[in-house]
């Protein structure tokens, strides 16, 4: 395998990519909301939601999303939690935020218009090259490769790679390759059909080489060792952590909430207070859950009885929350600056964006609310 640097398209993967490509994906290309509009807004809204996301998942989120905020005016416009409520269960809601922030930049700066250059797009918060690539191509027929995980499995194979495809230089080798592949006349075309392949064709396991269109230029291919690509590192044991988290009712029954810091994992969003379980300081969760709420914002509580434990998986983690509810028994909340506080009824949750752990404590809440035990 020479070395990737040196590599770069040839005439006959140029005709393949070009030709045969562009023809399977006409007659194979999915039918998706965001591919029946050429509105840029509406363009990035869609690639934004799609990152790290399955594409069922977006449809649904996507055209409620357009509803609610069918302009970037209206999304600039709009309260940054009313956001944040409709990308709710979406995941990765810094996409949200900065989605929400860019808007601004765009009716502030660029009078409305998503800007079409690689260096007026690039300014805006959240936008990377993938995702300026994708806007500006399929919005704005700009001859810019996209390179997301799809391509980059597509190419890693094409070209047996076999740098670690996870770092930033093999990262600029495989957008160079993308960029001398591209099709200058349908590069929007062209590059929602290698995702296409990369998606349906070329997936990470058993992929279907026979109905590949590319498949006569690829190399892992022809060594009969497709899977052995992309080559990534080990993966890193995935951390966990026990949450302690306080259900705190007042005498009207309605719970206490606080919204995260502005900045951090899940910012923005409320929650039930509570925190790490650290096994050198608390000698039980719900000794954990006092000390937390005390740290948090000033109260002692009176812990009546564990209400529910959960496991969820994050990206980069893995937590078990336990659930305690919850008085005060001394001192009145305290907020920090960037956390406001408030007492919502049981109902009134669900005008509040949560985190999916949160959100499940929410579902049992619900599920419990008969029961006159649970507000005695």
């Amino acid at each position: 395998m020479p070395d990737l640097s040196t590599l770069h398209a040839s005439d006959a993967e140029k005709q393949v990519f070009r030709d045969d490509l562009l023809s399977w994906y006409d007659d194979h290309k999915r039918q998706m909301p965001w591919r029946e509009t050429d509105d840029p807004y509406a363009i990035w809204v869609s690639e934004i939601m799609l990152q790290q996301t399955r594409v069922d998942t977006v449809r649904a989120y996507y055209r409620r999303f357009l509803e609610a905020f069918p302009t970037v005016d209206d999304l600039a416009a709009a309260d940054r939690d009313d956001v944040l409520k409709l990308w709710e269960g979406l995941g990765y809601y810094s996409r949200a935020r900065y989605l929400h922030e860019a808007a601004a930049q765009v009716v502030e700066e660029h009078d409305g218009q998503v800007p079409e250059t690689m260096d007026a797009i690039r300014d805006l918060q959240g936008i990377g090259p993938y995702t300026a690539a994708a806007v500006l191509s399929i919005a704005y027929q700009k001859p810019h490769a996209v390179l997301d995980g799809n391509v980059a499995r597509v190419l890693t194979r094409i070209y047996a790679v076999e740098d670690d495809s996870t770092s930033s230089t093999t990262k600029r080798h495989l957008r160079r390759l993308a960029n001398e592949l591209l099709n200058p006349d349908r590069p929007a075309d062209f590059n929602q059909a290698v995702m296409e392949l990369g998606s349906t064709v070329c997936t990470p396991t058993s992929p279907d080489c026979d109905a590949c269109p590319v498949s006569t230029v690829c190399r892992a291919h022809a060594e009969g060792d497709e899977e052995r690509y992309p080559i990534t590192p080990d993966a890193k044991p995935v951390p966990h952590h026990d949450i302690a988290v306080a259900l705190i009712f007042d005498d009207d029954g309605r719970l206490l909430i606080q919204r995260r810091p502005d900045d951090g994992q899940l910012a923005g969003l409320w929650e039930f207070p509570g925190g790490k379980y650290e096994a050198d300081t608390d000698d039980s969760m719900e000794a954990a859950c006092r000390r937390e709420i005390r740290e948090e914002i000033g109260v002692d509580l009176a812990v009546e009885e564990p209400f529910y434990t959960l496991k969820h998986a994050y990206t980069h983690f893995k937590i078990t929350l336990h659930a305690f509810r919850c008085r005060i028994a001394d001192g009145a909340p305290t907020p920090r600056e960037d956390q406001p506080m408030t007492w919502v009824t049981l109902d009134e949750l669900e005008d509040y964006a949560f985190p999916r752990a949160n959100g499940k404590l929410i579902e049992e809440l619900h599920r419990r609310q008969e029961e006159p035990s649970l507000f005695d």
